[in-house]
């Protein structure tokens, strides 16, 4: 169920009870500053529990790899994933992958994803009970 709907200069973040999905501007690149968003919205949407982040990859930009060395100490964010049917993508994934220190998977469907992050966040309450 979608909580609220944040609009930045470089996108949407989408905030739901377990995870976020955000859609990036096209052309724009994801800058290791950006991450004080998403450490903020932590913060306020999820402040004592976990959570999964989503980048659904509908435009074409770039990212900045450095984003992943403080995204990874995000403590209450334990799953990442890609969504995306670009083959570009998917090579880029796996340079990404390399920088970030949560399980970080690329999927085709938006679904599947989702699935994914959410049995992620589901395992991980499950551990600290």
């Amino acid at each position: 169920m979608l909580n609220t709907s944040l609009s930045y200069h470089f996108g949407i973040i989408e905030v739901y009870d377990t995870f976020v999905i955000a859609i990036m501007k096209e052309g724009i690149t994801v800058k290791p500053e950006y991450n004080t968003h998403l450490v903020d919205i932590s913060k306020k949407y999820f402040k004592n529990r976990n959570f999964g982040y989503i980048t659904h990859r509908k435009n074409s930009y770039s990212v900045d790899p450095r984003i992943y060395f403080e995204t990874s100490k995000i403590k209450h964010l334990v799953a990442f994933s890609v969504v995306s049917d670009k083959k570009i993508n998917l090579t880029n994934v796996q340079l990404e992958k390399m920088f970030l220190k949560k399980p970080f998977k690329h999927f085709v469907e938006l679904n599947d994803a989702i699935q994914w992050v959410s049995e992620i966040v589901y395992n991980k309450k499950l551990e600290l009970n």
